[in-house]
């Protein structure tokens, strides 16, 4: 058996997780944050037979898609004033899925 960690933005959380579910993969959802935009992510923890990994990785992918975003990344700054930093909007791109398939010993249900 093999444990997948998918971690996807909130964005595409409802879908991806119906469309996993509709292929009757049992999902584990977590809410988490991302380092580098600090924005929500949620991490799927799904545990599959090895000869099902690929389908469940291709499940995934179709539903998070790439696609760009223009953001502004505000600094953390400690105890020090913002009021003469300037920030410029930037072009990022967001979607996808970042993907770890990683063995599982054991798993039990009850």
């Amino acid at each position: 058996m093999k444990l997948i960690y998918a971690i996807i933005r909130n964005d595409n959380e409802d879908d991806v997780i119906q469309a996993l579910m509709q292929e009757h993969f049992v999902v584990t959802r977590l809410s988490t944050t991302g380092g580098f935009l600090k924005k929500g992510n949620t991490t799927l923890m799904i545990a599959v037979e090895d000869s099902d990994v690929d389908r469940c990785i291709d499940v995934i992918k179709a539903q998070c898609g790439r696609r760009q975003e223009i953001t502004v990344n505000m600094p953390y700054l400690s105890g020090s004033s913002i009021m003469n930093y300037t920030t410029m909007p930037m072009n990022v791109e967001i979607g996808g899925a970042t993907i770890m398939v990683v063995p599982l010993e054991r798993f039990e249900k009850y």
